[in-house]
């Protein structure tokens, strides 16, 4: 048989530790249910204010509702001062074949009927459950080199040329062979970095804020995010973008080779092909 019609011989390399599947999985966990149990929260009063108080009559920074026309319900979404028709998924869906005044659809919140004690209920447990995950990992990642050996950019790689090139490299689904296989890209770092150090401390933090009891112990979180009302709005929009990064997260993974990054996060073995390593 020629060797040059064999199939090319695939490499696994272990790429994922023990301590990163375990904390990811949980995470994956946590985030799941933080966001279906936050939008059924939400529901209880679906609009966002600037500043230190919040209420009906307040001018918004955005609102979802429901508005009569003719003899239809009209989903309708306010962000400032526009205004868009979301019937259907926004302010009016459907339950049990009727059109009705509803902030979700319910098969987006948790518990999928309206309850809001259940809902604050599941979310605080997953949200100390997401806070003791993170303490670990902080710790691994600090104590084990995890940070600086896996998430830490070289310099040449902040470079504008560099990233161009990456980002173009993503825009053609071109995806990093052979060596660069091996670990994180620049942009993957950077989106790791925002995530870990940026966007789930402040969720956090906007969170207690928002925590009466909290108020009460640590009064100066208030006066850092502006106002209870301002830390709610920053705590939706943390959400928001978690969850745009999870979208993207996903759309790579499976751009990628699924089954391929699957592994890796179940086993913490990637595969690699002769040829990628050539490359």
């Amino acid at each position: 048989m020629d060797t040059h019609d064999a199939p090319p011989r695939k490499i696994l390399i272990h790429r994922h530790s023990l301590a990163v599947r375990l904390t990811h999985w949980v995470n994956v966990l946590c985030l799941t249910f933080l966001l279906l149990s936050g939008l059924q929260i939400f529901m209880a009063h679906p609009a966002l204010y600037w500043g230190q108080y919040g209420a009906n009559n307040d001018p918004s920074v955005l609102s979802i509702g429901a508005e009569q026309d003719g003899n239809a319900l009209r989903g309708v979404t306010r962000v400032g001062g526009l205004s868009f028709t979301t019937t259907g998924v926004l302010g009016v869906s459907n339950v049990d074949g009727v059109q009705r005044a509803r902030t979700f659809p319910d098969w987006l919140t948790l518990p999928s009927y309206r309850d809001l004690a259940t809902g604050r209920r599941w979310h605080f447990f997953f949200a100390w459950l997401l806070v003791i995950n993170g303490f670990i990992y902080l710790l691994y990642g600090l104590f084990a080199g995890h940070f600086r050996r896996d998430l830490l950019p070289e310099g040449r790689e902040l470079t504008p040329s560099h990233l161009g090139h990456e980002i173009a490299d993503h825009a053609r689904l071109r995806f990093p062979k052979g060596e660069a296989a091996r670990r994180y890209n620049s942009l993957q770092k950077l989106a790791y970095i925002a995530v870990i150090f940026v966007l789930l401390p402040l969720m956090v933090a906007t969170g207690l804020t928002m925590s009466p009891g909290m108020d009460a112990a640590l009064p100066w979180l208030v006066d850092v995010f502006g106002g209870r009302q301002s830390a709610r709005t920053l705590h939706f929009v943390a959400a928001t973008l978690l969850v745009a990064f999870v979208i993207v997260h996903l759309a790579m993974v499976v751009l990628s080779g699924p089954f391929n990054n699957l592994r890796s996060m179940i086993t913490g073995r990637y595969a690699i092909t002769p040829e990628d390593q050539r490359s």
